[in-house]
């Protein structure tokens, strides 16, 4: 919201600074983005008349002018604008003056002929930002001699505020003014708005079919509009200063009134509607060109004003380009309506448009707000563009309006939240300057929120009032005391913070990716996955919702091999999302990713690259934190996005918990990456349940070591052989090493060779080479039966 501060003086002026009153404003919750000049700097211009015109002997499109200055003898000037014209009151510089740009005023001549100053446009006086066809016609009461900025008002300036979505009451001067105003003690200057009488008895006949939308829809005819009158400068100027480009009277009007009061007006040419004006939903296969030329395909749940031959306009949004006013309009139906929030939120955004109509409806705009609006437009409509207003038609719900209830402030409660205890009365001005129906009871106060405020429903709404206009800084600075328990602290469970650290340690840089993905890179990677299409995506490449970590990380690692980084390990934490939206799963992952060499590169590093069993070994590091890793276990499995002979599903305590590989060749190939990667991915459930440690006593009997070698064929994994050997190993296995992997000469083709170091140890006693024996012989003759395997000799 941009407003000027002169135009806000007009309804209150507080005895401060332009900064100061920009800063009570923001200390009040409205902040203040800028402060800005409201034109540039020139000087020198001064309000002038055009006395004679006369075309250059050796130009065509040169004029040569003389123009009263309000010095002694008129002044001769050349002046290229097509729209100069005798009698006019324009904008003079004067030589010595200077233009926005450091421009200088000197005397010159063109094409021979003597030019002392200059007519200016709007553009050139930096009033515009684009350049203006011709020059700027002054009203004809402007005084002759006057200094144009004098004149103008031009030493103004412009504050822009940025409302919080709950404060739609002050998208307008009445609201920002009320602020000022209850913020200094001061009473508003209001514009005096008294009904105009019908002159005629043209009606529009209305029908409201959405009444739960549209609970008040006001209507009025006004017939003779003149649309080709001009609007008065003061008011382009306020429009201007507001933002807003001046177009034609009747829509400056609708504009000036919605920045003055905060109503949003739309004027149909009258000629152009059919039969009524009907407020409904769109149906099926309805379409509107809109006032911007855009055309869009209505949906059901859109609330459009319509008459009997379809849709005019978007209700609260836009209008249509067909009804709109033009130059040929002499007679106008004007709208102002109330729409519900929830009627217009989101709709705008949803066909790509946002409009200071619906800027406002989407936050609230005051129901009672429309008749007066309609008043008041008509009023200026008819001093402008002349015309004769019919009556005011009005159609609402009262079932459908908003009905403000009444909140209890307790002195107790407001004493509590602000540790300040304020003087009644003080705290009754607030709320009665705030617009707010007050009335004192015994233990505090019974307030009605007015019309204008949907955000007020509960005690601490008005405790937030009290505060701001009281005054934050004014309001005692206190530590909060209380007595919290400390939490206690589950032993069996690691924190994120420990896993990360840990990744830290091996080497490896954390990576934040988005939640959201290409949905051909997760097609690529996961072309079963089920996850959520984003609506409304930031981008076509981030549309759908990730259901691994296995695309970002991915993603990263491309984004940084195409900067030269050619070696990378990266890790993530955060959640993935499967199945549909009314039956999603959102699961919290660790994610990991590592390509490039295996050792960072240095004079004794090697040139080797990572392979499957680095990553693999980085993860057991990680797995081991938990104090659990028998508990973990990886069976070989395939992935769509890894290598079908290095990948393995990851199980916790016979549970799935997530996958590890290398990338897969083909999804290498489609994505267009010329490296090898592993990655794995982890729940994060899994990976935090640990176990708490126990004290065991150590034993003083030496421990009994035998060494096995058995032969097994290839495709028998080691982990079925581990398990197969502890099962039969007895109570008293200590640990258990696999210290040698070999084949080739004196090992069946086919097969290998798998040494493992078995360690005893009894907690009392001594363990005999008869016990061990009978162990050993235990071992090898299940490994036979189960696996296959023979001892080697």
């Amino acid at each position: 919201m941009k407003f000027s501060e002169q135009w806000l003086r007009e309804w209150v002026s507080p005895q401060l600074s332009t900064q100061a009153i920009a800063d009570q404003i923001t200390m009040a919750g409205l902040e203040v983005d800028a402060v800005e000049p409201v034109a540039a700097s020139f000087s020198g211009v001064v309000v002038a008349e055009v006395l004679t015109k006369e075309k250059h002997p050796d130009a065509d499109k040169l004029n040569v002018c003389t123009v009263n200055d309000g010095s002694d003898a008129p002044v001769q000037v050349v002046c290229g604008a097509a729209n100069v014209e005798v009698g006019q009151k324009i904008p003079f510089a004067q030589v010595g003056g200077v233009l926005p740009g450091d421009f200088k005023i000197k005397k010159a001549k063109l094409r021979g002929v003597e030019s002392r100053g200059m007519i200016c446009s709007a553009s050139e006086l930096g009033l515009e930002e684009e350049a203006s066809p011709g020059i700027l016609v002054l009203p004809e009461s402007a005084p002759v001699g006057v200094d144009f900025r004098e004149f103008m008002h031009l030493d103004d300036m412009t504050i822009e505020v940025d409302l919080t979505p709950n404060r739609g009451d002050c998208l307008s001067l009445k609201g920002l003014a009320r602020e000022v105003g209850v913020l200094n003690r001061l009473m508003l200057s209001e514009p005096d708005i008294e009904p105009v009488k019908a002159n005629i008895d043209d009606t529009f006949a209305v029908s409201v079919e959405a009444p739960e939308k549209c609970p008040r829809y006001v209507g009025r005819v006004i017939n003779g509009v003149n649309v080709k009158a001009p609007t008065p400068l003061w008011m382009v100027e306020r429009l201007r200063r507001s933002g807003i480009r001046s177009i034609d009277p009747v829509v400056d009007v609708t504009n000036y009134v919605m920045l003055e009061l905060g109503q949003p007006l739309h004027a149909f040419d009258r000629n152009n509607l059919n039969g009524r004006i009907i407020v409904r939903l769109a149906q099926a296969g309805e379409q509107l060109t809109l006032l911007d030329g855009q055309q869009v395909a209505l949906r059901p749940e859109t609330l459009v004003i319509a008459d009997e031959s379809g849709p005019l306009a978007m209700a609260g949004i836009m209008g249509g380009e067909n009804s709109g006013v033009s130059e040929a309009t002499q007679s106008i139906f004007l709208e102002s309506a109330f729409f519900t929030p929830l009627a217009i939120a989101g709709q705008a955004r949803s066909y790509g448009l946002h409009t200071d109509a619906s800027h406002r409806f989407e936050r609230g705009v005051d129901p009672q707000l429309a008749g007066v609006a309609v008043e008041r437009a008509t009023r200026l409509l008819i001093d402008i563009c002349g015309g004769e207003p019919g009556p005011v038609c009005e159609t609402s719900s009262s079932a459908h309006l908003p009905v403000p209830g009444t909140i209890l402030l307790r002195d107790s409660r407001l004493e509590s939240a602000l540790s300040k205890k304020l003087a009644v009365d003080d705290v009754t001005d607030i709320l009665e300057g705030l617009g707010l129906d007050v009335s004192r009871q015994a233990e505090g106060w019974s307030v009605t929120a007015p019309s204008w405020r949907f955000d007020m429903a509960i005690e601490e709404d008005l405790i937030e009032e009290v505060a701001r206009i009281h005054g934050y800084n004014n309001l005692p600075v206190r530590r909060p005391a209380a007595r919290l328990a400390l939490r206690s602290a589950d032993e069996a469970k690691l924190t994120q913070a420990q896993l990360r650290r840990q990744m830290v340690a091996r080497g490896f840089q954390e990576a934040v990716t988005y939640s959201f993905v290409a949905p051909e890179l997760q097609a690529a990677l996961l072309p079963d996955a089920v996850s959520p299409v984003l609506a409304n995506p930031i981008s076509a490449d981030l549309s759908v919702m990730r259901a691994s970590l296995f695309p970002g990380l991915v993603r990263a690692m491309e984004h940084n091999l195409n900067r030269q980084q050619t070696r990378v390990r990266l890790f993530e934490t955060g959640l993935v999302f499967n199945g549909e939206l009314d039956q999603l799963s959102q699961i919290p992952m660790m994610g990991a990713l590592a390509c490039g060499s295996r050792e960072s590169e240095g004079w004794s590093g090697t040139k080797e690259r990572i392979d499957f069993y680095d990553l693999k070994g980085d993860l057991e590091s990680l797995l081991a934190l938990g104090g659990n890793l028998d508990a973990w276990r990886f069976e070989p499995a395939e992935h769509p996005a890894l290598h079908p002979g290095q990948s393995a599903e990851i199980l916790f305590n016979g549970e799935h918990a997530g996958w590890i590989g290398t990338l897969h060749p083909q999804v290498r190939a489609t994505l267009g990456l010329k490296v090898d990667a592993v990655l794995f991915e982890v729940r994060l459930d899994a990976l935090s349940r640990g176990s708490i440690p126990a004290f065991e006593a150590l034993s003083r009997y030496p421990e009994v070591r035998r060494d096995l070698a058995f032969t097994l064929k290839n495709d028998v994994p080691v982990q079925a052989l581990l398990d197969c050997v502890r099962a039969e190993a007895g109570d008293y296995l200590k640990d258990i090493t696999l210290f040698d992997v070999y084949a080739g000469k004196g090992v069946v083709e086919g097969h290998k060779s798998i040494a493992l170091g078995l360690t005893w140890q009894h907690p009392s006693r001594t363990l005999n080479d008869e016990e061990i024996n009978q162990l050993i012989d235990s071992i090898v003759t299940q490994v036979r039966v189960q696996l296959e395997a023979e001892l080697r000799g």
